[in-house]
Formats: structure tokens, C-alpha cells, sequence
């Protein structure tokens, strides 16, 4: 079953804004870390930001300034907002999901979503 469903890719001219969105089960969700990922064609998949159950963020330096991570507890669905796009930021995002089970870390992926930003 499809456990974390992306959503909110498409097409923005540079300088434009979107809003990723990442729903997760409820079993999924608490107590996991949760992350969004990026993968341009011909390239390795790369971390653009992650937030711990807690809040704690971080974010990759090619976004810094531009991205924001943030989670929704009651809702289930940790989001990407991302201002200034650039070019560069084409790729297809996956969201992430790291768990906690006993000593070892579940990763959940989701099936990934498209964001183009045109010149």
C-alpha cells in the first residue's frame, strides 16, 4: 500500500513559488523524521532538506534561504515550500520517511512528484 503520497510539482517560470506536500499514514508519521529529496536526470539523488519529529530542520546550501520545511502533527503531512526557484531546481522530489524501530531506521519513499522551473 502506498504509505507517503507526494503532491503540488508542476511547472513555475524562475522566480516563482511552490508548495510540495507530503501525506503520510499515521503509523508512518509519529515519530519519524521526515525528509524531501531531489533527483535530476543524470544525477544523484540529493537531500534538499530534512525536519526531526521534534522540528529541528536542516537544509541543504543550494536552497538555504529559499526552502522551508515544516510539519503538520495532525495532519500527517510534512511540506516544502520553495520561493526564488531557479533552473537548477528541476528534479523529480521524493519525500522521506526515516522510523525508528528498535535499534535499526525504516525508510519510507514516496513515488516522487515533478517540479520543472522554466528560464
Amino acid at each position: 500500500q502506498v504509505q507517503l503520497v507526494e503532491s503540488g510539482g508542476g511547472l513555475v517560470q524562475a522566480g516563482g513559488s511552490l508548495r510540495l506536500s507530503c501525506a503520510a499514514s499515521r503509523s508512518i508519521f509519529s515519530n519519524s523524521a521526515m525528509g524531501w529529496y531531489r533527483q535530476a536526470p543524470g544525477k544523484q539523488r540529493e537531500l534538499v532538506a530534512d525536519i526531526t519529529s521534534g522540528g529541528s530542520t536542516n537544509y541543504a546550501d543550494s536552497v538555504k534561504g529559499r526552502f522551508t520545511i515544516s510539519r503538520d502533527n495532525a495532519k500527517n503531512t510534512v511540506y516544502l515550500q520553495m520561493n526564488s526557484l531557479k533552473p537548477e531546481d528541476t528534479a523529480v522530489y521524493y519525500c522521506n520517511a526515516r522510523k525508528p524501530s528498535g535499534m535499526a531506521i525504516i525508510v519510507y519513499w514516496g513515488q516522487g512528484t515533478q517540479v520543472t522551473v522554466s528560464s
